[in-house]
């Protein structure tokens, strides 16, 4: 009876894990996308931020932290960040840049603005869940391109700190914040409404990595050489990013839940906000 007894579980557990295995990988997913799954990205909302290895492009969120971008878009083209720095890199942690010394005054830009921690809204913001538990937020999933987390109605939304996201940095005062940036280098969900999260990278995170760890005497250190609205600069690259609201999105959340092939011989059917990357491609301007 016992033996008897292992055998049907053992049979049932197998009918089950043979029925739920996604037969596509994310990469099959993104390569069957159709041209109208992709959105061509605005450059009015894209940064670039000019490091001496390279430069890095964010894709700025208007609609939940409006006045951060703003005026991160009048700070840049004042030049406000010109030759200031990456001063403070935290290995697995951020890099952050700005002006290390707290005292230049900016000219059109905010030094300080109000903190943007979540957009409120009357009605709940769909978005597009990953539909699995979350430690951090009642939901979680994207909205327009962007990992987002949301209370159980939906009515208060923030942007979460997956890999790349761009933020606000501040003191002990919750509005000291305005110009000091940094960029999370890997996921730090535990900053959520804690900072204004306002962008994230789209591209560049190998010249966020190859910045020095610390000051070396005689030579500059993280030199900011200017950051631009994408709009402005000539000869500029486009972006475009698969769309959080179709459904090749929703099979892309699938394919990251449970992976195909030969090699994988768990599959879990669970995958977390920051697990879900959005594709992003970037096609250089033509000279």
């Amino acid at each position: 009876m016992k033996k008897a007894l292992i055998l049907t579980v053992c049979i049932t557990a197998s009918s089950i894990v043979a029925a739920t295995p996604y037969t596509k990988s994310p990469s099959e997913v993104v390569a069957g996308a159709k041209k109208s799954d992709w959105q061509e990205l605005d450059p009015q909302n894209i940064l670039k931020i000019k490091l001496q290895t390279g430069p890095v492009y964010i894709s700025l969120n208007s609609e939940l932290a409006p006045n951060h971008v703003a005026n991160i878009k009048a700070l840049a083209r004042e030049g406000f960040y010109t030759n200031l720095n990456m001063y403070r890199f935290v290995e697995n942690f951020v890099a952050q840049g700005g002006d290390m010394s707290d005292k230049k005054i900016p000219q059109k830009g905010k030094k300080t603005i109000a903190a943007e921690f979540y957009h409120s809204t009357d009605t709940g913001l769909p978005i597009t869940s990953v539909q699995a538990v979350d430690g951090y937020a009642p939901r979680t999933g994207f909205r327009n391109g962007f990992a987002v987390a949301q209370n159980q109605s939906g009515t208060k939304t923030w942007m979460t700190h997956c890999v790349g996201a761009f933020a606000m940095a501040r003191s002990n005062d919750v509005n000291s914040g305005g110009t000091e940036f940094y960029i999370t280098l890997t996921p730090q969900r535990y900053l959520d409404k804690n900072t204004t999260v306002f962008g994230q990278l789209l591209s560049g995170m190998e010249h966020v990595q190859q910045l020095k760890r610390q000051p070396v005497a005689g030579q500059a250190y993280n030199v900011i050489e200017g950051v631009s609205v994408l709009a402005d600069v000539k000869n500029a690259p486009t972006f475009k990013r698969l769309r959080t609201d179709t459904e090749v999105f929703a099979e892309l959340i699938s394919a990251r839940k449970n992976r195909a092939g030969e090699w994988f011989v768990d599959t879990p059917n669970h995958t977390d906000v920051c697990s879900v990357l959005v594709p992003v491609e970037m096609q250089e301007a033509a000279n």
